[in-house]
């Protein structure tokens, strides 16, 4: 099972918008996870259409983001596999231990915000933060990622787009 993942889109109409690099492995998942800052609910509806979509509220996220059915946080499982996600998990300190806390059944936590990758999988828990395709901020390059599910595993892939 292929999942694209992607977080802190930020999409503003023309002005700004998701890469066109980022559209194959879009249009190629099976599910697409959206760890939240959206902004633009047009950008879910085109994902939509593609596969079925998960998205979480953003702090920059309005009420027409919950309106498409996004939550603070939700816990999914696909093919097997159960994954918590999350905009914000906090700073780096503690993260893990704070994530397991509020998904103690999770195999992976998917989260945004920072706008920085982050691929760790450590004492039965993968951390996952795609990053962000439309602004870098301090990150080395704008991104997103996939988890590839088979067999009751999961790997997490994080690339530039």
């Amino acid at each position: 099972m292929k999942i694209a993942v992607i977080a802190d889109t930020h999409t503003r109409g023309m002005s700004r918008t998701v890469p066109m690099g980022a559209w194959p492995y879009l249009e190629s998942a099976d599910h697409i996870l959206h760890a939240g800052d959206v902004v633009d609910p047009a950008v879910l509806d085109e994902m939509k259409a593609l596969a079925p979509v998960t998205v979480v509220m953003g702090n920059c996220d309005a009420w027409d983001i919950r309106d498409w059915g996004a939550t603070e946080t939700t816990l999914v499982e696909l093919g097997g596999i159960r994954i918590g996600m999350v905009h914000d998990s906090g700073l780096n300190p503690g993260r893990r231990e704070r994530m397991r806390k509020l998904f103690p059944d999770a195999r992976v936590v998917v989260f945004g915000h920072s706008h920085m990758p982050y691929n760790e999988d450590d004492d039965g828990l993968l951390l996952f933060n795609p990053g962000s395709p439309t602004w870098r901020r301090r990150a080395p390059f704008t991104s997103m990622g996939l988890l590839w599910i088979a067999d009751g595993d999961v790997e997490g892939e994080i690339f530039p787009v």
